[in-house]
This record gives C-alpha cells, sequence and structure tokens, in this order.
C-alpha cells in the first residue's frame, strides 16, 4: 500500500523550474532514497511532501492527506529532519521536545519526550543546553523533534551532512531502527553508500524524475551481469578453454582474474568452474562483479546532460 503517491508534481519559481512532473509511489514501511545533484529538486519536493510549499502543477497524498489541501492533518502525520536542525539554543533538550510535543495535543508529552530522549542516547543529557550540543548531539535531538508524535511518515533531508563518522554512523542506525519498527522514510542524501546501505529503492531527479527502482535494478539498466574468477596464475591454456565454451560470451584477463560474460551466470557457473579446473586452472574464488551506486547515478546524470545538450 502506497502512503506517498505524486501526480504530475511540479513547482515553478518565477520562470525556473525547480521540479517537473515528478510521479511515484513510496510504499509503506519502505526506506527510499532521493538522489539528486544540487539544486536538482530534492529539498523543493521534500517541502511540498510535507506540506510546507503548494505545488504549480499536480499533487501528492502523504498518509492518505492531499498535501495541498490537508495540511493540518498533514502535519500530524508527518516528521521531518532538516539540513539544519532548528532547535532552541538556550532549552535543555527535554525542554526543547517538549515544546515541539506540545503542538500535538494526542500526544503524552512526557512519556514521549522520556522514550525519544533515551532512543537517542541522550536521557543523560536531557538537562542540558542544546546550544551546548557537539553537532551529531543535535542532529540526534532533532531527529527525536520529528519522531516524539510518532509519525507514520518521516522526511529526512541529509541528515549525516557535516556529522563525523561515528556521529554519522549513529544517524544511519537510528534510521534502520526506524526501518525495522516500519516507519515509512523518504531520505535524501548525497552519500551514495549511505543510500545502498538503507534504502530499499532509489529514486533519482534532476528537476524530473530520471529513475526509480532497486539499486540492483538500476546497475542491471546500465551494466550487463559479469562474473569474476581469481585464479591461482594467469594461465593462456585455461582461458584459450574458456573462451571455447559456447555459453561464454565474451571474456578477458586482468592478471590471474578471468572476467567473463555468461548466457545465464546462474546456471553456467558449475559448468565453468568444471571446465577451468579440468584445463589445469587452480580456481580462488568465484564472484560476480559488482558496480558501485555512484557509477549508476553519473551514468544516468550524465545521460540526462547529454539529452539536454
Amino acid at each position: 500500500m502506497a502512503v506517498i503517491e505524486t501526480f504530475g508534481l511540479s513547482r515553478n519559481f518565477g520562470k525556473t523550474i525547480a521540479v517537473e512532473d515528478v510521479t511515484l509511489a513510496v510504499e509503506a514501511g519502505e526506506v527510499l532514497g532521493f538522489l539528486g545533484p544540487n539544486g536538482a529538486g530534492k529539498t523543493t519536493t521534500i517541502r511540498m511532501l510535507a506540506g510546507m510549499i503548494a505545488p504549480t502543477e499536480g499533487y501528492a497524498i502523504v498518509a492518505g492527506h492531499r498535501t495541498d489541501r490537508d495540511m493540518e492533518q498533514l502535519h500530524e502525520m508527518v516528521g521531518m529532519l532538516t539540513q539544519t536542525p532548528g532547535l532552541y539554543d538556550r532549552l535543555s533538550a527535554r525542554r526543547n521536545l517538549q515544546y515541539f510535543a506540545s503542538f500535538y495535543p494526542s500526544v503524552e508529552s512526557q512519556s514521549q519526550v522520556e522514550k525519544y530522549l533515551k532512543l537517542m542516547g541522550l536521557w543523560e543529557r536531557r538537562d542540558s543546553k542544546a546550544g551546548t550540543f557537539s553537532k551529531g548531539m543535535k542532529q540526534r535531538l532533532a531527529l527525536a523533534r520529528a519522531l516524539v508524535h510518532e509519525p507514520k511518515v518521516l522526511f529526512l533531508d541529509e541528515p549525516t551532512a557535516g556529522l563525523d563518522p561515528e556521529a554519522a554512523g549513529e544517524v544511519r542506525q537510528l534510521i534502520r531502527t526506524l526501518r525495522e519498527e516500519g516507519r515509512t522514510v523518504f531520505l535524501s542524501t548525497h552519500n551514495l553508500n549511505e543510500a545502498e546501505m538503507l534504502c530499499s529503492r532509489i529514486a533519482v531527479i534532476h528537476t524530473r524524475l530520471l529513475a526509480l527502482d532497486t539499486p540492483e535494478q538500476l546497475r542491471r539498466r546500465f551494466f550487463r551481469r559479469q562474473i569474476i574468477v581469481q585464479l591461482e596464475a594467469s594461465d593462456a591454456k585455461v582461458m584459450e578453454v574458456v573462451k571455447s565454451l559456447p555459453f561464454v560470451q565474451e571474456a578477458r584477463g586482468e592478471g590471474s582474474q578471468l572476467i567473463l560474460e555468461l548466457t545465464d551466470l546462474e546456471r553456467n557457473r558449475p559448468e565453468l568452474v568444471k571446465a577451468i579446473v579440468e584445463a589445469g586452472g587452480r580456481v580462488i574464488g568465484v564472484s560476480e562483479k559488482q558496480y558501485p551506486l555512484e557509477d549508476v547515478y553519473l551514468k544516468l546524470i550524465r545521460e540526462e546532460s547529454g539529452n539536454e545538450s
């Protein structure tokens, strides 16, 4: 069941097109990675989905509410973490959360504040002023603020930007926890490794939506599946035998590695290994060639730039 749906969602600022005709759906409990270069429309899209600004054209439904009509009801169903935490530095962590929790009459403030301060590892610092917190601690407090009213949908805009590796790792672990709880998370990030670690599907935007699929399916859009056979040593005789196999479509050697394209990778793999061993090759390992998500992302962006030129 889709919790986020957009239909031709567009937003202009004067003559500038920020977002153009975006149609997508995000399922309940899914973590969707939202990628794109600076100025691609990521933050504008999130602001429309969170009911902060209205679209110029099209519409969106989030948690059952039209984002341009049912804003009061929508705000109770969503939480948002922006690139700047927006906390009150002179208030304690607890007072910050109590203040934001007071916006939601149905929230039992005391228990919710305690719950999320503990979840974010901030309970021991609950009475410390937010202004004394490190950037990572402020980000965790801001995430607690976004969650204190138990939203169905969470929008995260660059949640680990500018954090040191330890703090970034803590935030990622919290996102994993949210995923395990079945929350729907819309994650905008420039960190492609982070997107692959956390997200079931990836959307790439460059004003308009360029792609929406699983990381694996996006790879297959641009790269053919290849197998890497690591030998103990390079062997011309083995290469000759491999090239003669009817199911080997392409073969090349890189030192002691054979990089091969097969007709059917899963089905042909055992026969391939058998032929190599019978030819005298000593096989150390067999694996499928992996392409970083960054390679896919760059191909999408360059393809789009080529279309525009």
